[in-house]
């Protein structure tokens, strides 16, 4: 079960879930949802947490050829999608970030994150992710927010932290389509985080939130992401 806290003040005292099972009914923004106490099933943590070592980019040349920008001196547009945008979708961010930074690449490419939730709108990425990111010289400063329509037309690669993130994208896509001019195609966009692995047989990244800090540590995940044009 997890509380609202704000500045250790106790707001909201109802059960909520860091999970997409609870999601809103709402057909324009997906949320969370308080259940009865009975009702809550118990959830497992996962342990989990992401290696920022230092590695040569691996280009997707898919992606980028798959692009339909039409001015070439755009960025490349990525963007990060994880449940709720504290942990896994802003560390990737952070880490894909200092990357490109570090390979001299800033100009060729735009980099954010977002939720399949907005529960966690508008707050720092959790504590946990920062402090192990920071180990490792990395700062991660996004601020959460759920994923928008708008996102299928600014961004050219959405990738998805684990299945059930990429499910939910996709249902979000299909509802706003008939609300909002998004191109037929834009689906195509979502893929697996890892499906750009390299060295490791993970098909997804597990969601560390209702682990320890050494959630954050312990099973190592590479990003081998495109980066040339």
């Amino acid at each position: 079960m997890k509380t609202l806290y704000i500045e250790g003040t106790n707001l909201i005292n109802l059960p909520f879930y860091h999970s997409s099972q609870f999601l809103s009914p709402n057909p324009n923004v997906p949320f969370l949802v308080p259940f009865p106490s009975k009702q809550i099933p118990k959830l497992t943590p996962k342990p989990y947490s992401i290696s920022f070592k230092k590695s040569h980019f691996s280009p997707i040349q898919a992606s980028m050829a798959s692009s339909t920008l039409t001015d070439t001196n755009k960025p490349f547009s990525v963007l990060f999608v994880c449940l709720g945008n504290i942990c896994r979708s802003p560390a990737a961010e952070g880490v894909f970030t200092d990357l490109v930074k570090k390979s001299g690449f800033d100009s060729k490419f735009r980099i954010d994150s977002a939720g399949t939730i907005n529960y966690h709108e508008g707050n720092q990425a959790d504590s946990r992710m920062r402090a192990a990111s920071k180990r490792r010289g990395i700062e991660i400063t996004s601020i959460s927010r759920p994923i928008k329509s708008s996102d299928f037309v600014e961004f050219d690669l959405i990738l998805a932290m684990d299945k059930q993130n990429r499910e939910d994208i996709l249902e979000a896509f299909n509802r706003w389509k008939f609300r909002d001019p998004l191109p037929e195609d834009a689906h195509k966009k979502v893929k697996l985080m890892c499906s750009y692995c390299k060295k490791h047989d993970e098909t997804e990244v597990p969601d560390p939130y209702y682990g320890g800090p050494q959630g954050f540590e312990k099973s190592e995940v590479e990003y081998h992401l495109p980066v040339q044009r």
